[in-house]
């Protein structure tokens, strides 16, 4: 059997990526509503001051993001630095990949309790893809936004409770980079308007990362 080997590029600051991770061995991550919102807190415990975050998907047994790394020099020197054993990490990409290993271990020990299970509970890795051009926006944001349905786990994607798509459109300040977005597609319209029609997968084939 071959064994499938997948390049982690490293996260630069001020750029954009795809990043994606699944349950191990297809397992789910989710098991209760409340799991959903759970994973959401611990990512903005975890991650919030190190991205900025575009778009969200979280499926019964994998997620999506599209996030872009923040200019670490507008950030508090304390968040600069983080102690790991003896270790000081100051390195952006570093710094942001063990932020993320401590958010993925945080929730995996939720579930673990609540599900009186042992062994890892996310693929060892998450799988990361660099967005180097704004017009891969719309279709990759659609893309994300329409996977409940194209998986078959919500009838109809715009109406998903754990995903961005409705949230964008809710004219209260969150975290969630809503008006940008919005500017990308030309206003709550267009939005709603692109999401109908779909997104083009050539466009963005070389940014999935689902198996």
């Amino acid at each position: 059997m071959s064994t499938r080997h997948f390049y982690y590029p490293p996260l630069l600051e001020n750029e954009y990526y795809h990043i994606y991770n699944r349950g191990n061995n297809g397992d789910d991550l989710f098991y209760q509503p409340r799991n959903y919102l759970y994973f959401l807190k611990l990512y903005d415990t975890y991650l919030s001051s190190y991205l900025e975050t575009y778009a969200f998907c979280l499926l019964p047994n994998h997620f999506h993001l599209l996030v872009r790394i923040r200019d670490f020099r507008t950030l508090p020197e304390a968040r600069r630095r983080l102690q790991h054993g003896r270790t000081i990490i100051d390195e952006p990409g570093e710094l942001i990949s063990e932020q993320f290993r401590r958010f993925f271990l945080s929730y995996a020990k939720a579930i673990k309790k609540q599900e009186d299970r042992t062994g890892s509970l996310f693929e060892k890795n998450f799988r990361r893809k660099r967005v180097q051009a704004e017009r891969y926006f719309t279709n990759l944001i659609t893309y994300i936004h329409r996977n409940p349905q194209l998986h078959g786990v919500w009838p109809d994607y715009r109406v998903y409770p754990y995903s961005s798509f409705e949230r964008i459109l809710i004219p209260r300040e969150t975290a969630l980079r809503k008006r940008e977005v919005l500017d990308w597609f030309g206003g709550q319209e267009a939005y709603r308007q692109f999401h109908q029609r779909g997104y083009h997968v050539p466009t963005i084939s070389s940014l999935l990362i689902e198996d």
